[in-house]
């Protein structure tokens, strides 16, 4: 074919397409007139996540402070700032009130576990929640002593001491006594005063306070070693003597002796006057005698097989009264060891130069120079010398 007949054929194609696209654009719809399209929704405020839980930083023990930690955050906008909230939780429910940063557990938590509850929000208003692991069981505070309890007071036979319980952590709520002789609980003495009694003459009194307070374990502790308590007053002077006896006896001399000295060194006897006494194996300032009951006349007429003597440097027990006491010491409900310690004390006062005494009231302790042995005039039955009598020698 001739180049001539091909050209007519593809104008005639162009035509054709040029007509196919002339009626799309004929069917495409037009926008009306004055509308315009919608705008794109708003981003939703930017998420929160945890990325690391909180934590409870303190121990879980009654009244020590806790403190929450609100571990980490984040955040889809880098520049969203973020706030956080507390919550504190007790095994696992809201503990009422508890909003704060940091928390105390009170007596309602202990023996339960604590949480912590954090909500961190962002500037947009996003927001999400985190908890803390549980601690474990919230237990009992320790007291701890702040200064040593201490025992007031003058530490001599016839004072009252007292006992302070020092000073705690917390102000204990109950405090229990108990005093120490040597280091030993001493059997009944439970309180908070204390009259110094005779055996702790010589020895070395604490006091002891066990205490406790709410939300607290229980406690002890004791007071410092102080010197020996003394006697009522120092020793002026020191007195020998020696022993002896007189007749048959059929009481050992050795027991003789050592209650004897018992009763010389006893604080509620001449001791308490400020005389001291040492025996010596002979001479001495007196003679203690052991007699046989008839052979009392032998050292004076005035002495009496019934009942004890002095008689110049001898002072002399009756070995019958030694045994048995008298009658009415006996009738009275009187112990055989008080009247050992008074017939002692009462002949050895003879000695030292005091006379007779006479009851000085119904109902009062009789002077250990009243003769007890035969009537007590309305007084009470007494082994040891009254105030009136330690003052004369």
């Amino acid at each position: 074919m001739s180049p001539q007949l091909r050209r007519p054929h593809r104008h005639a194609l162009t035509g054709v397409l040029a007509g196919v696209v002339a009626g799309v654009l004929l069917l495409a719809p037009l926008p009306a007139a004055g509308v315009t399209e919608e705008p794109e929704p708003a981003p939703e405020p930017a998420p929160v996540a945890s990325t690391s839980p909180p934590r409870v930083v303190g121990e879980a023990v009654f009244d020590e402070r806790m403190r929450a930690k609100h571990g980490s955050w984040t955040t889809a906008d880098p520049e969203a700032g973020l706030g956080f909230t507390y919550r504190w939780l007790r095994d696992g429910e809201r503990v009422r009130g508890a909003r704060e940063r940091t928390y105390r557990p009170g007596l309602d938590d202990l023996r339960h576990r604590l949480a912590v509850e954090v909500t961190a929000h962002d500037d947009e208003g996003a927001r999400a929640t985190a908890v803390s692991a549980a601690t474990g069981p919230v237990r009992r505070a320790d007291l701890e002593p702040r200064s040593a309890p201490r025992v007031l007071g003058t530490q001599r036979f016839g004072h009252v001491l007292r006992g302070d319980a020092g000073r705690w952590s917390t102000r204990p709520t109950t405090v229990r006594w108990r005093w120490l002789r040597d280091g030993e609980p001493v059997t009944g003495a439970r309180g908070r005063a204390r009259a110094v009694a005779p055996d702790d003459v010589g020895h070395r009194l604490r006091v002891q306070v066990r205490v406790d307070a709410p939300g607290h374990r229980p406690a002890k502790a004791t007071s410092r070693v102080t010197a020996p308590v003394r006697h009522r007053v120092d020793l002026r002077r020191t007195v020998s003597y020696s022993i002896t006896t007189r007749g048959r006896t059929t009481t050992k001399v050795r027991d003789f002796a050592r209650l004897a000295q018992q009763t010389y060194d006893d604080p509620r006897g001449w001791r308490g006057a400020g005389v001291g006494f040492r025996r010596v194996a002979e001479g001495g300032a007196f003679t203690l005698v052991l007699a046989q009951a008839s052979t009392l006349p032998s050292f004076h007429p005035i002495c009496s097989t019934q009942y004890s003597c002095r008689v110049g440097r001898y002072v002399i027990i009756n070995q019958d009264r030694w045994r048995t006491a008298t009658p009415p010491w006996n009738a009275a409900g009187g112990s055989l060891r008080d009247y050992r310690h008074m017939v002692v004390n009462h002949e050895t006062g003879h000695w030292l130069g005091l006379g007779h005494g006479s009851c000085p009231g119904a109902g009062r302790p009789a002077p250990v120079m009243q003769q007890q042995s035969k009537g007590l005039g309305g007084c009470r039955f007494n082994p040891w010398p009254v105030a009136g009598e330690r003052g004369r020698v």
